[in-house]
C-alpha cells in the first residue's frame, strides 16, 4: 500500500521547514501513522542523523520505513520520555505530532472509526487496549456521556444524546454503528452528518483518552527538548489547538492570565514561539487534501 493512499500528510513542506532540521540531529515524529512527515525528515537529515517514530497502531508498524536511521516505537506518544531513555536519546532536536486521525483509520471499515461503514462500535488506535466505543455507551453514567459530547464533540444536544443512550441501553444493544445510528436517529439534530461526526469523534477522543496523552506528550516535550530544539504539533480540533496553544506560552494548560497586578514572580518562559498565529493549509492543499481545512500548526522553540 502505497503511503500516498495510506494517508496524505497535511502541512508537510511547512512542518519541515520550521523544524529547522539539522542533517546529524535526533528528531521525534510522535504520529508515524503513513510515514509521510518522517520521509520528509528523513530526507533532510545526513547519515549520522536520527529518527524515532511512535505509533502504537498495527497498521501502521506493518509500513514502517526501513532505514537504520529509524527507530520504531511501538506505544502511544505519552511514553515518550521513557521510550527515548531506553533509546539512549535523552535529548532530542525536535519533536513533531500531527494528531488527525489517519485516513487508513477511518477507511477500514472494521476500525469502527467511520460514520460511512457498519461494523463493531470499536475505535481504539492501539488494538491492544480493552476498552472500546462500545462499553463506553454500555457502561458511562448519564453524566459522564454528556460531559464527553459536551466537551469533545460540541454536540448541541448533549444531554438529550447522554439520556437516550442510557435510556435506550437496556433494551437496544449498541455493539455496532449501525445500532448506535438507529437508536439515536430520533434526536439527530442539524446536518446528520456533521452531527455524526461530532458524536464519533467524542468517542474517539473518549475511547484513546487523547486529550491526557497530548498532555503528557507536551510535559515530557519540554524535558526531553534541546534548547533551540523544536517542537511542532498539528491539531484538528478546538480542544487540542487550545492545549497546545497555552502550553507553547505559558508552559501550562490554563489560559494564560495577562494582568499581574501584584507583580508576582512567572513561572520562567520554557519556549519561545516561532509561530505566532497557527499555520492553515494552503489553497492548493485544500484543494488536494480535504482533511487539512481543520488542520493547525504550531511551532515553538525550547528556551
Amino acid at each position: 500500500m502505497g503511503e500516498q493512499q495510506y494517508h496524505l500528510p497535511v502541512l508537510l513542506q511547512e512542518t519541515t521547514e520550521l523544524l529547522h532540521i539539522r542533517p546529524e540531529g535526533t528528531y521525534v515524529d510522535a504520529t508515524f501513522g503513513g510515514g509521510g512527515h518522517s520521509r520528509a525528515i528523513l530526507e533532510k537529515l545526513g547519515e549520522k542523523g536520527k529518527l524515532i517514530v511512535f505509533d502504537q497502531d498495527e497498521d501502521a508498524y506493518r509500513n514502517r520505513i526501513t532505514d537504520e536511521r529509524v527507530t520504531f516505537v511501538q506505544q502511544n506518544f505519552r511514553h515518550l520520555q521513557r521510550f527515548l531513555k531506553l533509546h539512549k536519546a535523552d535529548q532530542v532536536d525536535g519533536i513533531l505530532a500531527d494528531l488527525g486521525v489517519s485516513s487508513h483509520q477511518f477507511d477500514t471499515a472494521e476500525r469502527g472509526f467511520s460514520i460511512r461503514f457498519d461494523g463493531d462500535l470499536d475505535m481504539r488506535m492501539d488494538t491492544r487496549s480493552e476498552f472500546t466505543a462500545a462499553q463506553i455507551l454500555a457502561t458511562w453514567s448519564e453524566a459522564r456521556l454528556q460531559l464527553i459530547f459536551q466537551e469533545y464533540g460540541e454536540v448541541t444536544n448533549a444531554r438529550t444524546l447522554a439520556q437516550t443512550i442510557v435510556k435506550q441501553r437496556k433494551t437496544h444493544p449498541m455493539r455496532t454503528i449501525t445500532e448506535f445510528k438507529s437508536v439515536i436517529q430520533p434526536i439527530v439534530k442539524g446536518n446528520p452528518q456533521k452531527y455524526l461526526a461530532q458524536v464519533f469523534q467524542a468517542l474517539r477522543i473518549a475511547v484513546n483518552d487523547e486529550l491526557g496523552a497530548l498532555k503528557e506528550l507536551l510535559s515530557q516535550s519540554a524535558q526531553v527538548l534541546k534548547p533551540g530544539g523544536r517542537l511542532a504539533i498539528i491539531t484538528f480540533h478546538s480542544l487540542e489547538d487550545r492545549m497546545v496553544k497555552n502550553f507553547m506560552k505559558t508552559g501550562s494548560f490554563e489560559e494564560a492570565q495577562d494582568d499581574n497586578p501584584f507583580g508576582t514572580a512567572t513561572a520562567p518562559k520554557l519556549f519561545r514561539l516561532i509561530t505566532k498565529k497557527p499555520v492553515t493549509a494552503s489553497d492548493a492543499e485544500l484543494k488536494n487534501n480535504s482533511r487539512s481545512r481543520s488542520a493547525k500548526l504550531r511551532v515553538a522553540e525550547k528556551v
